[in-house]
């Protein structure tokens, strides 16, 4: 789509497969982290879940939720506005979302069969937001 202006022509670069893969994201994140927590009390009401480690995957959760909202915030500023830095510094955050969802599928106290499908479906979006990140932010540069 271009605009005319007095013999300029500007085009919009922002992706909307990956806004709508931010809105989509940021209402699945609201159900993984409730089902998280709710598996989390679970797992340590039912089984015998060590005190020691009860407390750091609580603290992991919620500061997954922190990045998660920095991380859609930034990302849709940065394709919104068409600015590299802002979706960069998104796709970077992303990597620590990566590495706290494969906490929660694999390195977990007790790892139940919802565990990995909710953690599937979120590293699949991951990857899914990566690629269209790079993709966009390869359009802004060019």
């Amino acid at each position: 789509m271009a605009v005319v202006r007095r013999g300029r022509t500007s085009s919009v670069l922002s992706s909307v497969p990956l806004q709508i893969l931010f809105y989509v994201n940021g209402i699945y994140y609201i159900f993984y982290f409730l089902a998280t927590l709710a598996m989390i009390v679970y797992k340590s009401q039912v089984f015998s879940y060590p005190d020691d480690f009860l407390a750091p995957d609580l603290a992991l959760l919620f500061i997954m939720a922190i990045l998660e909202v920095l991380r859609l915030y930034l990302g849709s500023k940065g394709n919104l506005t068409e600015e590299e830095a802002p979706l960069g510094l998104s796709l970077v955050i992303t990597v620590g979302s990566v590495i706290l969802s494969v906490y929660f599928l694999v390195w977990q106290t007790y790892v139940l069969k919802a565990d990995v499908i909710i953690n599937a479906i979120l590293l699949f979006t991951y990857g899914l937001e990566s690629v269209l990140k790079v993709i966009a932010v390869a359009a802004f540069v060019s």
